[in-house]
């Protein structure tokens, strides 16, 4: 019988525990029981914070802890050095600033659209490490394997005395980030924008949270999903009328993503009219994973939507929400509950179609939004826009894009890309080479940062028609497909006439005569709502705009 091993030395099995006490213990010269004095909120982050440590930043796709940002980037450099930084959406100057100064410098993220042509200056300049460009998904994983935070920067709407917070309609990362701290004894930090003595309803427990600070101002917050109708015109309009014969009735997809964009804020809007004419109201369309769009307020109201859970919150939609509890997932308290992480999953492997656009598209349909001198990042697209292969239930749509070797057949998800040929300036959006092939040589990436791989796109729109990319049968046929719809561009212009009627009768492209799609009709009399004005009316007087979006 083998002899059984003892340890000859006893391990220490709880240092980030000790080590939690430590950096509290810290902090209280500048904390009354949990409360942070916000005029001291750089010293209690210079007490609390050690040279290399893990740093999850607020930060999220809308909603900024814009005042704990501003607070760690004015940390003396000397004192608070060379932060890793965990950030989903690199949205404020301040977020840039860190890396300027010397506070932080390695920096895993998903987004940086804001703040993209100073992200690529100083990723050139050697100011910036880049661990990964991720998806949202993907960067809150890696917080709960390799990424663990050692303090978190959160902001939530309320806190209460033993720290239970209240996040509002826009939740988004907050209730995950917390919880990869929290239970890895790291040290969760707060701002709010009022500490009450009861909550509407609480969002993430007090045992979840070591310190509260009093914010001077409430959190930022971003309108991201808003689209004025004024600036939807007959091109998208044009594109909107295409996907919906094209795409939404011939699959009958009833379960979808929108990414944002004029180009599908025109196809919400057209469900009530158009959509209304072709018979499609309960057909398709019926349950979205999306933020509280105002532009789908006319489809809700007409009856085609069941139900809506959402990435976050928007803003001047929280009475609409409110008030129509039968479709969007609220409290008991009335306000939305959104979560990202979880619509991102729903939005992964719940739903029929996602569909989106894109800076640029190469041959074949490989996309991204990082071109020359910006490197904007992914956000969620690439989550959304692939194919799940961990999906398992079926739907006419999923069946209707069947694939594999029978006996073990799949079903495919819909992925999308809609764009005009051409982006403002005349910028092809056609391209034989995307600039992120360039982009990731120069910053030395081990991969190309592509959003969206081409052999998951299913289809391509653009006002010249649809590319049925899933019926090619080689890369040369979808390249082809791709060229028959990409218009004037350098791609569009490399294939022939009679090779585009080839592949319009095999199946892999239809333009708009063939799918009965008349161009005359592309007009705005054909939106269901053409001002922000109107969305207020369909609303019933509920939606209240923000300030930059009110014309009247």
């Amino acid at each position: 019988m083998a002899a059984t091993h003892v340890p000859t030395t006893t391990r220490d099995w709880t240092r980030r525990r000790a080590a939690k006490r430590e950096r509290l213990a810290a902090v209280q010269p500048f904390v009354s029981g949990r409360l942070v004095d916000a005029d001291h909120m750089r010293d209690a982050l210079q007490a609390l914070l050690r040279p290399g440590d893990r740093v999850a930043l607020e930060g999220d796709n809308q909603k900024q802890a814009d005042f704990l940002a501003e607070a760690l980037a004015g940390c003396d450099p000397d004192a608070v050095h060379d932060l890793h930084l965990l950030i989903s959406s690199i949205s404020l100057r301040d977020h840039l600033d860190l890396f300027e100064r010397g506070v932080a410098r390695r920096l895993d993220f998903a987004y940086a659209g804001p703040q993209s042509v100073r992200m690529a200056q100083l990723l050139a300049d050697g100011k910036v490490e880049v661990g990964a460009i991720h998806t949202y998904v993907e960067l809150y994983a890696r917080m709960f394997v390799d990424l663990i935070p050692d303090v978190a920067l959160l902001c939530a709407e309320q806190a209460d005395r033993d720290g239970n917070l209240y996040t509002g309609p826009s939740t988004e990362d907050t209730p995950t980030i917390a919880e990869a701290t929290a239970f890895s004894d790291g040290v969760t930090v707060v701002q709010v924008n009022e500490l009450v003595d009861e909550l509407p309803r609480v969002d993430i427990p007090g045992d979840w949270v070591d310190l509260v600070v009093r914010s001077p101002r409430p959190f930022a917050l971003e309108p991201l999903f808003t689209r004025d109708p004024r600036h939807i015109g007959q091109v998208e309009i044009l594109m909107a009328m295409i996907a919906l014969r094209g795409i939404y009735e011939r699959h009958q997809v009833t379960s979808l993503n929108h990414g944002i964009g004029y180009d599908t804020a025109a196809i919400e809007l057209l469900l009530p009219t158009y959509g209304e004419e072709l018979g499609l109201r309960g057909k398709i369309c019926r349950h979205w994973a999306l933020n509280p769009h105002p532009t789908l307020i006319p489809a809700i109201e007409s009856g085609w939507v069941e139900s809506v859970h959402c990435f976050g919150g928007e803003p001047g939609t929280e009475r609409y929400v409110a008030a129509r509890p039968d479709v969007f997932f609220t409290g008991r308290d009335g306000t939305l509950r959104s979560n990202r992480v979880l619509c991102q999953l729903a939005g992964q492997y719940a739903v029929d179609l996602f569909i989106g656009s894109s800076l640029q598209i190469d041959a074949a349909a490989n996309s991204s939004t990082v071109t020359e001198g910006r490197l904007t990042g992914f956000g969620g697209a690439p989550n959304m826009g692939h194919d799940p292969h961990g999906r398992r239930h079926p739907s006419p749509a999923w069946l209707g894009l069947l694939t594999g070797e029978a006996p073990a057949l799949r079903g495919r998800k819909l992925v999308a890309q809609i764009t005009q040929t051409f982006r403002t300036g005349g910028t092809p959006a056609f391209v034989e080479t995307l600039d992120a092939i360039t982009v990731g040589k120069d910053a030395e990436m081990p991969i190309p940062p592509i959003m969206i791989y081409g052999d998951d796109v299913s289809h391509v729109v653009t006002e010249e028609g649809v590319a049925y990319l899933y019926r090619a049968t080689s890369l040369a046929e979808r390249r082809e497909a791709v060229a028959a719809i990409a218009g004037a561009t350098p791609i569009g212009r490399g294939i022939d006439e009679r090779r585009v009627d080839a592949l319009r009768r095999d199946g892999l492209v239809a333009l708009p005569e063939d799918l009965k799609v008349d161009v005359r009709r592309a007009s705005r009399s054909l939106l269901a709502a053409r001002s922000v004005e109107d969305l207020v009316a369909w609303s019933g007087g509920l939606y209240d705009p923000p300030a930059r979006f009110r014309t009247w």
